[in-house]
């Protein structure tokens, strides 16, 4: 009885609408590319393009003429927040009405406003202590998360409210997690590495104070060991027919071009826009590894053994 009430029930109780659907993939792209434009401020030396905050001078909310290419570059970083900033408040206001029967939803869409508002902050006193790069390089992260968080809500869009079962053998599940492990680490590494590298994001900025050249080893490793962690993942996962076949095949296609464009940048200089495309990349490792780990459960009525 409650199986055959169950999907007319879902349909009718927490509609999911084209609208939001629409809205929640522009605020992923939107998160994602504010770390493009981010990582653009930084590489071009524009972190202190604009030297206050909130103003972008003490004299002007937006950049002057006289503030040449890195202040636009700057502050059109911080325009982009805003538009982050609205589409997240939207995606909010889209689950509003289903707060109480997709509490999950609900949820999630407020961790990515209450994220923003955040960042934005944390953006501020990156500003204000002269792109420290400890402040810097959470900044990043947190970014980085909140690209995770969207990635998650667009994944419980496909699946109905309820309980969840695990839908893969316990031991793919474990391994699994520690593989997202290993990632988090990979990503901290590389963090650290860049905030010990000539990407200050200005000339005048200070760096951690490790040594680069032994953190670039160090960071290579998790991500050799992710890479072959993930291989293993793939070909389980196929052979078995797990529900994270699609995924954790995209993931392993994500991970070699990201560790060819790790190879290719720390052979020929650090050039900025592979340096670029590769703060992209990890951000959609994260979100790729984010759906795996969602695919581990099935909806309780949808599971198979």
């Amino acid at each position: 009885m409650l199986t055959s009430e169950s999907p007319t029930s879902t349909t009718a109780v927490a509609p999911i609408t084209r609208t939001l659907r629409i809205v929640a993939w522009l605020s992923f792209l939107a998160e994602t590319l504010i770390i493009a434009t981010g990582g653009a401020v930084r590489l071009t030396g524009s972190g202190l393009g604009c030297p206050t905050w909130p103003t972008c001078t003490p004299e002007s909310l937006v950049a002057t003429p006289e503030m040449g290419i890195h202040g636009i570059i700057e502050f059109g970083n911080r325009t982009l927040t805003g538009l982050v900033g609205i589409l997240a408040l939207a995606v909010v206001v889209l689950v509003w009405r289903m707060r109480r029967d997709r509490r999950d939803l609900f949820v999630l869409a407020l961790i990515v406003l209450g994220g923003v508002a955040a960042q934005a902050g944390v953006g501020g006193i990156t500003v204000l202590t002269g792109l420290n790069p400890f402040i810097v390089g959470f900044h990043y992260v947190a970014s980085l998360v909140l690209v995770c968080v969207c990635a998650a809500f667009l994944v419980r869009l496909d699946e109905p409210a309820g309980r969840r079962v695990r839908a893969v053998p316990a031991w793919y599940a474990g391994l699994t997690h520690a593989t997202t492990g290993i990632l988090a680490l990979t990503i901290v590494f590389g963090v650290l590495t860049t905030g010990a590298g000539p990407h200050s994001g200005d000339a005048d900025a200070g760096r951690n104070g490790f040594n680069a050249e032994l953190l670039e080893h160090v960071h290579a490793w998790p991500g050799y060991a992710l890479l072959v962690l993930t291989v293993f993942l793939t070909v389980v996962a196929w052979q078995l027919g797990l529900r994270t076949k699609t995924w954790i095949g995209i993931l392993l296609a994500v991970e070699i071009v990201q560790i060819a464009v790790g190879l290719y940048q720390a052979r020929n200089g650090l050039p900025e826009l592979a340096v670029g495309v590769h703060m992209v990349l990890a951000a959609l490792t994260a979100a790729a590894m984010t759906v795996v780990v969602l695919r581990l459960k099935a909806p309780a009525d949808t599971e198979t053994s």
